[in-house]
């Protein structure tokens, strides 16, 4: 398991490891133990987020871990519906509170618009003043690094246009069968490294035929094959998982994916996230 000690190196010089822990859906009384056992694996990559619900959990689990809190690097985000500095700064600082953290590793702003207006109207001056907000704490030292996430072209471009600290990551909807290649190479282009959520593709992707017939040729899971596969992208992977079995098997990646499979992949369209499709990042609205 390698790749538990690999890293990328962002804009600013600060490490971050190629395999991390999402933690979307694991509730706040289950998100403790479930770092903690990450962790115990060899994890040292961990995702939350305001609208997780889990912050305060994932907190408790990085402070009682058994590693020092120095070893992991910890990620949230801003709520997607925060498009105002003063509410953005209080928030900030109420992810620090329920973390129970003196820093954060990453911080993100978690989408271009609030969920209920997903892809919807216009909240460019919104998102500048969020990202002023985060631009603060991160010159303040509360944040080692600060990003966005599900931002397109046009909403990058207008946080590079005004901001004095370009984005160090996009945390993006990335996997086999959704590959925005032409905003992949857009953040590449400007040194903003891409992390890969839901590179499973929220499980629906275990059923695809292509998939697994590419997974059997490997000796390896449909899982695996998939967290491989946004790795050598060059994306930061983050499945999601509070079983320590599939938290072991995710990181057994150890393979490599040849070229002409890595093509076959990118080409893939498999779209269906299945009753995951009510949520707007899979939904696209």
């Amino acid at each position: 398991m390698t790749i538990l000690i690999e890293t990328y190196t962002l804009a600013n010089g600060v490490e971050i490891p190629k395999l991390g822990l999402g933690t979307w859906f694991i509730d706040d009384d289950n998100a403790a133990q479930a770092v903690r056992d990450a962790v115990e694996i060899g994890y040292r990559n961990i995702d939350t987020a305001q609208a997780y619900g889990n912050e305060r959990s994932v907190g408790e689990g990085v402070r009682t871990a058994a590693v020092p809190r120095d070893e992991l690097f910890v990620s949230t985000k801003l709520a997607a519906e925060i498009k105002d500095y003063d509410s953005a700064v209080a928030a900030i600082d109420g992810s620090l509170q329920k973390l129970g953290l003196d820093y954060v590793d990453l911080m993100l702003i978690h989408s271009p618009q609030p969920w209920n207006d997903f892809r919807g109207g216009d909240y460019a001056d919104g998102n500048r003043q969020a990202w002023r907000a985060l631009e603060d704490a991160y010159n303040a030292g509360k944040l080692r690094s600060i990003g966005v996430s599900n931002f397109e072209e046009a909403d990058l471009e207008n946080i590079l246009s005004s901001g004095t600290v370009a984005p160090h990551v996009n945390q993006l909807l990335v996997h086999a069968g959704n590959t925005p290649a032409d905003l992949l190479a857009y953040c590449e282009g400007r040194n903003i490294l891409v992390e890969a959520y839901s590179p499973i593709a929220h499980g629906e992707i275990l059923e695809n035929a292509d998939v697994v017939a590419m997974s059997k040729k490997y000796g390896v899971s449909v899982p695996q094959l998939c967290i491989r596969y946004t790795l050598q992208l060059g994306t930061v992977s983050l499945p999601k998982t509070a079983n320590p079995e599939h938290m072991r098997s995710n990181a057994e990646v150890d393979f490599v994916i040849s070229d002409a499979d890595m093509d076959a992949l990118r080409n893939l369209h498999a779209r269906d996230y299945g009753d995951s499709s009510v949520f707007p990042v899979y939904s696209g609205k």
